[in-house]
């Protein structure tokens, strides 16, 4: 299938919530843009320390993750950080791995934003276009 990246925009979901509350200005959002691979394989979003620290993201505690080459490794878990992709939106706690080079977009923000990987035009895409349509069963 090879490789999908896609860029999209992580923001400080504290600060989100208190410029809707008119606490801060929006131009007060802590956002940083990145090209993140989608990995499917991944639980939710990793990111590494120099991103939590400039997304002003407090820790939540950590937990024991199985690597891709099997190997365990205790991570940070953030609180919740708002992921964006086009009209989409999810909020999710991300896992901070040491010395992790790029952004993994994994399957729990990408089921939230109803989205899945198109592997013939590797990107990502709507599960029923662009349209968002979420499951309540």
């Amino acid at each position: 299938m090879g490789l999908v990246y896609e860029n999209i925009t992580l923001k400080n979901t504290l600060d989100v919530l208190n410029s809707r509350r008119g606490i801060i200005n929006e131009s007060d959002i802590r956002e940083i843009n990145v090209r993140a691979m989608v990995d499917t394989g991944a639980e939710t979003l990793v990111i590494n320390e120099e991103m939590r620290l400039e997304l002003g993201l407090e820790t939540e505690g950590q937990r024991q993750v199985s690597l891709a080459n099997d190997a365990y490794e205790t991570c940070i878990i953030t609180e919740p950080v708002m992921v964006y992709w086009k009209n989409r939106s999810s909020v999710t706690r991300a896992l901070v791995l040491q010395g992790l080079t790029e952004v993994l977009l994994g399957a729990i923000p990408l089921e939230e934003m109803n989205l899945v990987v198109d592997p013939k035009n590797k990107q990502l895409t709507g599960v029923n276009g662009d349209e968002v349509v979420l499951k309540v069963k």
